[in-house]
Parts: structure tokens; C-alpha cells; sequence
């Protein structure tokens, strides 16, 4: 039996992802291994904090970028947050902002990193903070 909290859970990953559940829970890689885990965090971070109404989904994916970027170790998690902030309307150049704002507080090798890390999710097209300082 599915509990309220996880079918919440769900419902929000699908709203973010560009997949199914199924593909969220493959590239995270958790499930084959703990699939307990892999049912907390759905529960946990989607189910409780994501679906809580004081910020926007928009501005929990800005929130989550700059705190995976700032880590320096999270890449699958930043190219699936980055991933989920373009599907709800931020554009490359605002997503480019955030990996550069957070050179101020975590370094330049995160920001640099980060930058890299997700560098085929933002190239193609036009990213206008990419060139507007050229």
C-alpha cells in the first residue's frame, strides 16, 4: 500500500522530472541497492519538503542547484535539478547566474565545476549570460 506522503511524492517528481518515477529512481542508482531509502527520499524530500506551499517549485530548484553546486560532489543530483529547473521555465542564462553566484561563497572550483558538470545541459542555444560579457 502506497502511503500519502510517497503518492505525494510521486506526483511532484513527475511534475519536475522529464521521465517517470522509474527513471528518477534509475539515475539516482539508490533503488537496486536500498530500496528503502530510495522510498524515503521520495517521501521525504518530494512528499514533505517539495510539496510544502511557501516557495514555488521554481524556486526550490534555484535553491537546490546552488546547494548541489556548492558541494562540488553531486553531479547526477545537479544535472537532475538543472534538468527540472528547465522544464518549469528558468532559462540557461538565470541557471548560468546561479552556478557563477555561487562562486562567492564556495569557491571557484565549485562554480567552475558545476559549470562543467552540467555544461551539454547549457550550451546548446542561446545562453545569454555566456556571451553578453565576451
Amino acid at each position: 500500500m502506497m502511503s500519502e506522503r510517497y503518492r505525494r511524492g510521486v506526483d511532484v517528481v513527475q511534475h519536475l522530472s522529464s521521465g517517470s518515477l522509474e527513471r528518477f529512481l534509475k539515475t539516482s542508482r539508490i533503488a537496486e541497492v536500498a530500496p528503502d531509502f530510495a522510498r524515503m527520499v521520495v517521501e521525504f524530500a518530494f512528499g514533505d519538503l517539495y510539496s510544502r506551499e511557501a516557495l514555488s517549485y521554481r524556486d526550490r530548484e534555484i535553491v537546490a542547484i546552488a546547494s548541489l553546486a556548492s558541494l562540488g560532489h553531486a553531479s547526477p543530483q545537479l544535472r537532475t535539478h538543472v534538468e527540472a529547473a528547465q522544464k518549469l521555465g528558468l532559462s540557461k542564462s538565470e541557471i548560468v547566474e546561479i552556478l557563477m553566484q555561487i562562486a562567492i561563497y564556495s569557491g571557484l572550483p565549485a562554480s567552475l565545476n558545476a559549470l562543467a558538470d552540467c555544461h551539454d545541459l547549457l550550451a546548446e542555444g542561446d545562453c545569454v549570460a555566456c556571451t553578453s560579457h565576451s
